[in-house]
């Protein structure tokens, strides 16, 4: 939370769930079913989302900018060492 650069805003995370990609889909999670969605934020930068969806809402599970040392192909894919 202290470093500025870091911090999404909700407006990031709505435009990811509007506009990206899901990446990754968790049918059989113990939450319940939910999925992994990248996108770009409002300044561009990459993002994110875990989602779940519910009956009435969207669970937003959690937001962050990926790490380029545990993703390739532009941060879609994994890297498992």
């Amino acid at each position: 939370m202290s470093r500025l650069e870091r911090m999404i805003s909700p407006e990031d995370v709505r435009k990811v769930i509007e506009d990206g990609t899901i990446i990754e889909d968790y049918p059989g999670d113990a939450r319940g079913p939910s999925c992994l969605i990248k996108g770009k934020g409002t300044d561009e930068r990459t993002i994110h989302v875990v989602c779940a969806p519910k009956d009435t809402y969207l669970a937003i599970i959690t937001a962050y900018i990926p790490d380029a040392a545990q993703w390739s192909d532009n941060y879609t894919k994994r890297i498992y060492k």
